[in-house]
């Protein structure tokens, strides 16, 4: 955050409304601050929502338990996918951009009108679905597609919740313009407001398509007009559905640059190849959607190729440039401090003990080395043939959105609260650990569906054995499911239990810096910025990166031998 002030009467106008952060010595926005702690006060409370029922439909899943009946699983499933994909991440990410349109560019908000709209649009909206469907009323599930159709409340609902966000990007733009007019920094914005706008942009598009395909169905189910066209309707329907993870993809990244820059010091190695690989999420994420319609016969082999075999890589390598400069910069970062040993040793030296930079690094992981490599290799058209709507999908997804943007926003809050709420948090060991338990869980969970998936095994499918064609492997891989869901669950749990706790009884840090997580130590006679031969000094991201490469291959190409397998070419 190289931010300066450099206009007095911006300054002046900041002050009136802001504090001076004990911590950091920025300027907080008080009217930021406070949509900061609304939006992610109510994050947190649907992330606990969604968890509860993540937690039943895994005990469900797991066929030995089957907990839930078959119109409860449904239900529920409707309530998770709503509360987990859009409700829990759309509340957080409104709060990473009042915060990263605000504080890193020392602005005041644009306005707390707008910003009390959009809070209550959203919170409204999604208020109403969660009663429309525990009240039976919308047993649609997330996708909702046609001809099924939910109470009319329920996609009135979601119109709300997508046009209040909107309403809150649209008061982000209009911050970063008053900031860029009154000067209130000096250079390029910040990475980390860079990433959010990249985001902002994207939700945009996801929102604009939330509205094209929200609004006739609504309209249907209330009688005024005919059912859209189901075709139609897919369709458009992915354009909110897949777009708005990547809206995820580029808050996450950008949460893991800030982390590593608070946590170890971190710089980006090439802040114009970070800044033009968000551009390539915004130009060709909404291409990659196709992958979701790769069984659809509405639309023809040739869209789905360009889509699914060209564009989506360019997204991709959007990825592959962030997953290797993330730990590039940090593995410099540490090096100057002194970590210089062999290829690895500055790993070690990393500041494991605190609970947000261990968050990020694990949440990195899990994204690039699971959710990453089965995404790519998931969305090519021809081995999407033996795996679409398997369990293997939800496995990929949980990888992504769950091991990788909900592990990185959680990181962001061992931040957050103590720096914007003012309090330190309570029971620091368990705070520690809490990261790896969620974590550990998913990952378990994600590879229990994957297998699963692989053995044939449906999504969205109440009971297997109804079949009588999944022998123990099946049953053996849905119970490290539930196995998987149980730890998620308990760290998600204790992970909403800290945040509460420490806003009803966390000591105060008003007048004095947050409590420290840990920062990497620097070694004395640390080379420090004279670090000869910055390329060589990344080496070990190097050979990560190659461990990377050499995963994604063998398990690319282990794919196609399965698809050879089962599609015989004479």
């Amino acid at each position: 955050m190289n931010t300066t002030l450099s206009h007095p009467a911006a300054l002046d106008d900041a002050q009136a409304e802001s504090r001076s952060c004990d911590t950091t010595g920025l300027k907080v926005c008080l009217t930021a601050q406070r949509f900061i702690k609304l939006n992610a006060v109510s994050a947190v409370v649907f992330l606990l929502l969604g968890g509860i029922a993540a937690l039943l439909l895994a005990l469900t899943r797991w066929q030995t338990v089957h907990l839930l009946p078959i119109d409860w699983f449904y239900r529920i499933l409707t309530f998770h996918g709503l509360n987990m994909l859009i409700f829990w991440i759309l509340f957080f990410e409104v709060a990473i951009l009042y915060f990263a349109c605000t504080i890193p560019l020392n602005s005041r908000l644009f306005s707390r009108k707008i910003a009390w709209v959009s809070f209550a649009m959203m919170l409204v909206g999604a208020v109403m679905t969660n009663v429309v469907i525990l009240q039976g009323k919308a047993d649609v599930m997330m996708t909702s597609y046609l001809p099924l159709l939910a109470h009319p409340l329920f996609y009135l609902g979601i119109i709300l919740v997508a046009v209040g966000t909107l309403i809150a990007v649209f008061n982000f733009f209009a911050t970063l313009f008053i900031a860029k007019k009154h000067r209130t920094y000096e250079g390029s914005i910040p990475l980390v407001t860079f990433g959010a706008l990249a985001a902002a942009i994207i939700a945009v598009v996801t929102l604009l398509h939330g509205a094209i395909v929200m609004i006739p169905t609504f309209t249907f189910s209330m009688g005024w007009t005919a059912e859209p066209d189901p075709m139609w309707y897919r369709l458009i329907w992915w354009g909110l559905g897949h777009q708005s993870q990547q809206v995820n993809v580029c808050a996450m990244v950008a949460v893991w640059y800030l982390i590593g820059n608070l946590a170890t010091g971190a710089k980006p190695v090439n802040e114009t190849v970070c800044r033009g690989a968000f551009v390539l999420y915004i130009l060709f994420i909404n291409l990659a959607s196709a992958h979701h319609l790769l069984v659809d016969p509405g639309v023809s082999a040739a869209w789905k190729i360009w889509n699914t075999s060209y564009a989506m890589y360019l997204a991709v390598l959007a990825s592959m440039i962030h997953a290797f400069t993330v730990p590039a910069s940090i593995e410099i970062a540490m090096r100057q401090k002194g970590h210089t040993k062999g290829i690895f040793g500055w790993i070690p030296a990393l500041p494991w003990r605190n609970p947000a930079f261990s968050a990020a690094a694990y949440s990195l992981l899990i994204f690039g080395f699971v959710g990453g490599i089965t995404g790519v290799t998931l969305g090519t058209q021809q081995i999407n043939i033996i795996a679409h709507n398997t369990l293997r999908i939800p496995g990929h997804f949980h990888a992504t959105v769950v091991g990788g943007t909900s592990l990185a926003f959680m990181g962001l809050a061992y931040y957050v609260i103590p720096l914007i709420f003012r309090k330190d948090f309570i029971l620091p060991k368990l705070a520690r650990i809490q990261p790896w338990l969620f974590g550990s869980g998913i990952l378990l969970l994600s590879f229990g569906m994957s297998f699963a998936g692989s053995l044939g095994v449906s999504r969205r499918v109440y009971d297997i054995d109804h079949a009588g064609i999944y022998g123990p492997a099946a049953h053996l891989f849905l119970a490290m499911l539930g196995i998987g869901g149980i730890i998620a669950f308990t760290g998600l749990l204790l992970f909403a239990l800290l945040c509460v706790g420490t806003l009803l009884f966390g000591k105060s840090n008003a007048g004095r810096p947050m409590a420290d997580w840990g920062t990497a130590k620097t070694l004395p006679n640390a080379p420090g910025e004279k670090l000869p031969n910055l390329h060589w000094a990344m080496k070990g991201t190097f050979v990560l990166t190659g461990i990377f490469l050499l995963s994604f291959a063998v398990y690319y190409f282990a794919n196609w031998k399965a698809l050879a397998d089962v599609w015989h070419v004479r």
